[in-house]
């Protein structure tokens, strides 16, 4: 009973965190906007930006699929990439689930260790971290003025200014506290620090012992430029956000790469509080940024979905295929 409680409270609270902060975000909006605005949605730059969402799992697959060759694992690329497909459709369920389920796909189709396949995704997730870090660290120091008024906006620097934002920065920030605390809570402080480290140092060096390691740095570069130009395309999306500069959308692709940290479906609510926020400062007024955070994040949302069930298709006809 405790164990079925327990998986409940993970798949539903991820959910109502979401829901909830959506909820503070869009309580007096008026959703006629949406329709009006999607109607005027140039077309020509939701296609490009589509494909670059494509792309950027395609190479993130091949990446994987580099990584497991140090190992003597070698998936089949469809495989590989379509299991990238189906986690992250699995992640707008359950977050985090992404990662478990493309081992299992891996371990099905291809007889891949389900262990093995595990213990790559750190490298890749350390890599990761250290190029949102670096980007974060450009866009903020080109974006310094910004920035420190994105703080003095949510009401970081003057607290009770922002109500709204406060809850949902204080709800967002317990949210990933309990999660790293559930991840964390079996080891003692000194072993959380060396098991950190150690990973770190051994996600690195795995790149060197790679036969192709400069091929996994130019997809994993690959893989951001693409997650880059499909949120910064989405400024030609409308005439109120075509404006925009590269630079803010680095600092505003940077802010709601850290908001989906925040164990909600896709980042929902949070990314759309860090998006709404900075891109007011930009002098896109409330609820064109409103209208813009909702479209981008739900079309996106949708098109992942859509991914994955057609990998989950693809999959299955390969089994046919292979029992024939």
């Amino acid at each position: 009973m405790k164990k079925i409680l327990n998986k409940t409270l993970k798949t539903l609270f991820p959910l109502l965190l979401g829901a909830f902060i959506l909820y503070i975000i869009y309580d007096d909006f008026n959703f006629s906007q949406i329709w009006t605005s999607l109607k005027e949605m140039d077309m020509f730059w939701f296609t490009i930006t589509t494909i670059f969402i494509i792309l950027s799992h395609v190479i993130r697959g091949l990446r994987w699929k580099l990584a497991l060759a140090p190992l003597g694992l070698h998936p089949e690329s469809s495989v590989s990439i379509n299991s990238i497909f189906v986690s992250y459709a699995a992640n707008l369920v359950i977050p985090r689930f992404g990662e478990v389920s493309r081992c299992v796909i891996l371990e099905q189709y291809n007889r891949i260790p389900f262990a093995q396949s595990l213990g790559t995704l750190v490298t890749e997730r350390l890599i990761d971290t250290l190029v949102v870090v670096t980007m974060t660290t450009i866009a903020v120091a080109l974006q310094w003025n910004v920035f420190m008024e994105f703080i003095n906006e949510v009401g970081i620097a003057t607290p009770g200014d922002n109500i709204g934002g406060w809850i949902i920065i204080i709800l967002s920030a317990t949210a990933i506290a309990a999660m790293l605390y559930i991840f964390l809570r079996k080891m003692s402080i000194w072993k959380k620090i060396r098991s950190f480290i150690s990973r770190f140092s051994d996600g690195l060096l795995s790149i060197t012992k790679m036969k192709n390691g400069w091929l996994f740095i130019l997809e994993t570069l690959g893989i951001w430029f693409c997650y880059f130009m499909q949120f910064y395309l989405c400024f030609f999306y409308f005439p109120f956000t075509e404006h925009l500069s590269f630079l803010a959308g680095l600092l505003l692709f940077v802010a709601g790469s850290i908001a989906v940290v925040v164990p909600t479906p896709n980042g929902a609510g949070p990314w759309h509080f860090a998006v709404i926020s900075i891109m007011t400062l930009y002098g896109v007024s409330e609820t064109d940024a409103s209208v813009f955070a909702l479209i981008v994040h739900s079309t996106q949302t949708l098109i992942v979905a859509i991914l994955g069930i057609y990998a989950l298709i693809m999959l299955q006809f390969k089994k046919r295929l292979n029992k024939n």
